[in-house]
């Protein structure tokens, strides 16, 4: 399995006044930080090496993982602060630490699926980018994608059409080259490069079944906390 590179470093301004003091991925949700919950989920996938790119109160989040033992996993650190480098940028400034091609997922997310297809669906797609999508229908957010045929047809943030009924689930694949147009140090964001991708017909898709759960507004997080703790009382 690919290492995956947890996008963690964000300002959180959804979730204040919470996150004035306390990163996102340290907010508590049912009994523990969030990111415990996403750590565990990795592991349980077969993941083993985990890049978290942090930002503001980063030492929150390091003191708290430390090198990733206690879950399992091998745990190292790329830190954009005070100058946040966006979604794409904190990808980029890791790449010494993912390799040639890892899984990407927001520090915000909590996505209860099997990972080893995802991965296994970039291999055999032959692009050099995947994007896991759900048939949203603008159920839990507004719908961003079409989806045709294995392929991301259209994907964007600010350009609404009626066709877009899937959206960005929160997990990535990708090849380190599709950001090397990009110096480090650049912020930019992660949404741009799928965009670029997208428009050139290289970058893949793959369906999931199962809704997602995030944690980047109130809303979202009564509802990551209710789920979290119905899964553990199982």
């Amino acid at each position: 399995m690919p290492p995956v590179a947890l996008l963690a470093g964000g300002l959180a301004t959804r979730l204040r006044p919470i996150t004035h003091t306390v990163p996102k991925a340290m907010v508590e949700v049912a009994g523990e930080p969030f990111i415990a919950h996403q750590l565990r989920l990795l592991r349980r996938e077969g993941v083993s090496r985990v890049v978290i790119c942090t930002g503001f109160l980063s030492e929150r989040i390091v003191d708290f993982v430390g090198d990733g033992a206690a879950f399992g996993l091998a745990v190292s650190y790329s830190v954009d602060w005070p100058e946040l480098l966006g979604t794409g940028g904190a990808l980029r400034k890791a790449l010494p630490l993912l390799g040639e091609r890892f899984l990407v997922m927001y520090g915000d997310s909590y996505l209860d699926i099997p990972f080893a297809p995802v991965a296994a669906a970039l291999d055999a797609s032959g692009m050099p980018a995947l994007m896991t999508v759900y048939r949203n229908e603008s159920r839990w957010d507004t719908s961003n994608v079409v989806f045709s045929d294995g392929r991301i047809a259209l994907y964007s943030k600010k350009a609404r059409v009626p066709e877009m009924a899937h959206i960005d689930y929160g997990l990535g694949v990708m090849d380190a080259a599709v950001l090397m147009d990009h110096a480090e140090g650049e912020a930019f964001d992660l949404a741009d490069v799928y965009g670029a991708l997208c428009d050139q017909g290289l970058l893949a898709g793959y369906e999931v079944q199962q809704r997602f759960y995030e944690i980047g507004s109130h809303e979202g997080l009564k509802e990551t906390e209710d789920f979290l703790r119905a899964a553990a009382a199982v």
